[in-house]
């Protein structure tokens, strides 16, 4: 009996001792197959994160006094192919989605891949798009593809997207944004559609484009092409009081201590008693004995003056810093990616070119209105504002301007780099460039320069990208197809 004991202990010992050691290494407990839905949350974070500092530098809503920032003071040179690390991830997405047979996430795949490439090539002009991602293809060194291509193709990518959502779709998992809400991403996909066909109205008569035609058949088609119906459709993401979730200038030292707010954009909103600024800025040390809801107590810096003459404004107390909200609160206000705000100020302006028809008025009013109720002002206070004379559409010398004008008070620190795509395609409103800080012989850049990693990598194609587009060389001043007429 012993020897048998002793031979059935050896031989589970021997079977135990036959296990691969990788075998050990697995916990079958988890998944070692990335779902989509794992990949949604990283996805989103890496889009819809649009609050960022140096846009408000570049737009002319803060100043930063510490040293020359190349963003206030139009000095930028090269730009970063970031966003096609953030392309990589959408393609995991798409590609888990495509091997697990889980097509209700293709359609905001789509959408993630038209974001991120519309972003970069607002910012170079031509980049690498056919071609781009394909490393596993042996595609090391990809070809630049024209602006032109590059839009009409994410234009159709999100009228096929639009289409791959119906009301059998079921809702998808992962979502941190619409909670799995396919509907409302079929609103958000329309509503991009419609910034992206905006940003093209220097090409309204472009035939190969078709712009107002494609702006119409959105706007005039609710039941196929919805759109955001109000905030609750916001695009945005919201922060959360946990460790990587905290609203991204939360404790920052910089935005406390560095940075204020700018002139020009404190004295408009004083110009048109507009009570958003009670909620962007603190009171000037200066007035503090004023009440918060006096205008009065607010001051700016002007964003192309020297620093020394902005830091002499600043020890004086004559500056407003930005609300404390904006770094004491981990949660603050969420990021809005694209609003209902926004959306509302392009259907107005789409009335006033004459894409469509309807009121530009009403939709300009309720952009407006909008985005005061994003900052919880109350009913009674913005139906004063939008009395006003110096607020309403009607009889405006340029109502396109006041259009504009609104957007860009909306997207205070919200939106990413669309306040400065939208003043470089309208004009509006007028960025100052006059003070002795300014770099770049005063002039607001047109674009990024490439990075130099492709000078290095892809030499031959950013050198043919550039001689096409930019006959003199790749510099921030020189104007992509985009913007010409």
């Amino acid at each position: 009996m012993k020897k048998t004991l002793y031979l059935l202990l050896f031989t589970a010992l021997t079977q135990v001792g036959c296990k691969k050691f990788s075998e050990f290494q697995t916990d079958p407990n988890k998944s070692t197959i990335a779902t989509p839905d794992l990949l949604l949350n990283a996805v989103e974070q890496g889009a819809f994160q649009t609050t960022d500092i140096t846009v408000a530098f570049a737009s002319r809503q803060m100043v930063y006094t510490d040293a020359v920032s190349l963003n206030q003071y139009y000095g930028w040179n090269r730009g970063s192919f970031g966003n096609f690390n953030n392309l990589r991830q959408v393609m995991k997405m798409e590609q888990a989605a495509t091997s697990q047979n889980k097509p209700e996430y293709q359609p905001i795949a789509k959408f993630f891949r038209v974001w991120h490439f519309l972003q970069l090539t607002q910012m170079f002009g031509d980049i690498p798009y056919s071609q781009a991602l394909k490393g596993d293809e042996n595609v090391s060194a990809p070809v630049y593809d024209k602006q032109e291509d590059i839009y009409l193709s994410i234009l159709n990518d999100l009228k096929v997207a639009n289409g791959l959502i119906t009301a059998s779709t079921p809702n998808i998992q992962g979502d941190i944004v619409f909670n799995g809400n396919m509907q409302q991403w079929k609103r958000v996909i329309n509503s991009l559609s419609l910034r992206i066909l905006m940003s093209l109205s220097i090409k309204e008569n472009d035939t190969r484009f078709e712009v107002k035609k494609r702006f119409a058949e959105i706007v005039n088609n609710s039941t196929e092409y919805p759109i955001l119906t109000g905030n609750s459709d916001n695009a945005q993401l919201k922060f959360y009081d946990l460790a990587g979730n905290r609203y991204p200038y939360f404790n920052n030292n910089d935005i406390q201590t560095t940075n204020y707010m700018e002139e020009t954009f404190v004295n408009l909103l004083k110009s048109l008693k507009d009570s958003r600024l009670f909620n962007f800025a603190d009171k000037a040390t200066k007035f503090s004995a004023l009440p918060v809801n006096d205008f009065n107590a607010y001051g700016g810096a002007r964003g192309s003056a020297p620093v020394n003459e902005n830091n002499a404004k600043t020890v004086a107390g004559e500056v407003s810093k930005i609300k404390p909200r904006y770094y004491n609160n981990p949660t603050n206000e969420p990021s809005i990616a694209l609003g209902y705000a926004e959306l509302q100020f392009i259907l107005a302006e789409g009335v006033q070119r004459g894409w469509i028809s309807g009121s530009a008025s009403d939709y300009y009013q309720n952009g407006v209105r909008a985005s005061m109720q994003f900052y919880g002002i109350d009913e009674a206070t913005i139906n004063n504002y939008l009395m006003q004379p110096t607020v309403q559409l009607a009889g405006a010398a340029s109502p396109i301007s006041n259009i504009i004008t609104q957007k860009y008070i909306a997207s205070f620190m919200n939106g990413g780099w669309q306040p400065f795509f939208e003043q470089r395609r309208t004009g509006y409103p007028v960025f100052d460039t006059t003070g002795a800080g300014m770099l770049n012989e005063k002039r607001i850049p047109k674009r990024w320069m490439y990075p130099e990693s492709e000078l290095r990598l892809n030499q031959q194609n950013v050198s043919a990208a550039i001689s096409r587009q930019y006959p003199q060389g790749d510099n921030i001043n020189e104007v992509m197809w985009l913007l010409k007429p």
